[in-house]
């Protein structure tokens, strides 16, 4: 039988990554500003982190509980893999929520902007209904949408926010940019899964598209980052051009996809995207640095 350990180091490669990149680009917009708050970063790191771990549990909690994750080609999972009862998963992502939900009242407190609890109460909305409820998201193929909202766009536009009390319109090109990198990483999943999920109906973007789409889409966000990085370069300081070191990793991970990589091959490459967004999240940072 699988380990609780085995889920945690199956899930580190991308809640970590997932986590501290949106907080780090968020904070490079502000500091770029003359804004940087490092207090106001962490607790919008502990948020970011808690949602991540949270839709981590949810997710093994709902596909568990619907018998999609029996055949799982990928890392083990604790209620498909009978490592943990369904009880008490579930009760571990309402945990992480409530935490999240703590981290992101005290941010509230300190900028006393008060309309930001109905952005958190969205997202965990969101992170729960991704494949929980009796019509989870996540099987109608917008799993893309929620991952590019509210882990690029909302995480780093919020914790520029919460910074500088305002966010400067081109740091949408950084919260375009993690976003992108993020999809890719659900991307990876679901074109791993793509034939399990199709046999039990799990009807991801991945199943939609079909094999060759999905490598293609794949392959387009690789796209779409490198141009994001470039306009926020030229909008700002060409040492935001730093940001582009995520090609060390994301072009390796593109190459592999488009050579029709399947199954756990395609781990990889899930490994690679996220360590990918953090490089270009730091790099952002950085080249904000040095500008």
């Amino acid at each position: 039988m699988a380990t609780v350990g085995e889920w945690i180091e199956g899930a580190r490669p991308r809640t970590l990554p997932a986590a501290l990149s949106p907080v780090l680009a968020g904070s490079a917009v502000a500091w770029f500003e003359g804004g940087f708050r490092p207090g106001h970063a962490l607790l919008a790191f502990v948020v970011a982190l808690a949602l991540q771990i949270g839709v981590n549990f949810a997710n093994d909690y709902s596909d568990g509980i619907r018998g999609t994750d029996e055949d799982r080609v990928g890392p083990m999972r604790l209620v498909g893999s009978g490592a943990a009862r369904p009880a008490q998963v579930k009760a571990a992502a309402f945990a992480c929520f409530g935490l999240a939900a703590v981290a992101g009242l005290v941010l509230v407190l300190l900028t006393g902007h008060w309309w930001l609890v109905g952005v958190g109460l969205a997202c965990i909305i969101a992170a729960w209904y991704y494949t929980g409820g009796e019509h989870p998201y996540g099987y109608a193929g917008l799993g893309e949408v929620f991952v590019f909202i509210f882990f690029g766009l909302v995480a780093v536009c919020g914790t520029t926010y919460v910074q500088l009390d305002r966010v400067p319109w081109w740091a949408l090109a950084a919260a375009v940019a993690i976003g992108a990198i993020a999809c890719q990483i659900l991307v990876a999943n679901n074109l791993r899964d793509i034939v399990g999920d199709s046999q039990v109906g799990k009807r991801t973007l991945a199943t939609r598209l079909g094999d060759a789409g999905t490598r293609r889409f794949f392959a387009l966000l690789t796209v779409v980052v490198v141009v994001c990085v470039v306009v926020m370069a030229a909008l700002t300081s060409w040492w935001v051009l730093l940001g582009l070191v995520t090609l060390v990793l994301l072009l390796p991970a593109t190459r592999t996809v488009l050579g029709g990589a399947t199954g756990r091959p395609l781990i990889a490459v899930l490994k690679q995207t996220g360590l990918a967004e953090l490089l270009c999240a730091v790099g952002l940072f950085v080249g904000c640095l040095l500008a």
